[in-house]
């Protein structure tokens, strides 16, 4: 039975090990892709507070039930498209959230009207 340390096998580990240091060391300096120019930025937790302090609505904008009422605690999203400003929308649960993504200029624009009577 060969040993681990023979020779014949160290000769050929030796290489080995140099290689797998090599690609280790590349991988550990190789620099991570910075996020696409294009890609959606989170906001900062200030601009969320404001937009929290400044939401007409006390209920979902799809539902109508008490946002933090017996569906949970509620749902922030911030709905972000290109070109636009940012806009806080709150839900009642997640639900609620894929039916205003199906047509957000509707649910939008109940926003925009519950502001403009406040």
């Amino acid at each position: 039975m060969l040993k681990l340390t023979h020779p014949a096998i160290m000769k050929n580990i030796r290489p080995l090990f140099a290689i797998l240091f090599t690609l280790g060391a590349a991988l550990s300096f190789a620099e991570t892709k910075a996020p696409s120019p294009n890609a959606p930025l989170a906001p900062s937790a200030t601009w969320l507070a404001q937009a929290q302090s400044q939401y007409p609505l006390k209920t979902c904008v799809v539902s109508a039930e008490e946002i933090g009422g017996a569906m949970g605690p509620g749902i922030d999203y911030v709905y972000q498209q290109a070109g636009q400003p940012d806009r806080l929308v709150r839900f009642c649960c997640k639900h609620c959230q894929q039916d205003f993504n199906q047509d957000p200029a509707k649910y939008l624009k109940l926003i925009d009207d519950a502001a403009k009577a406040k």
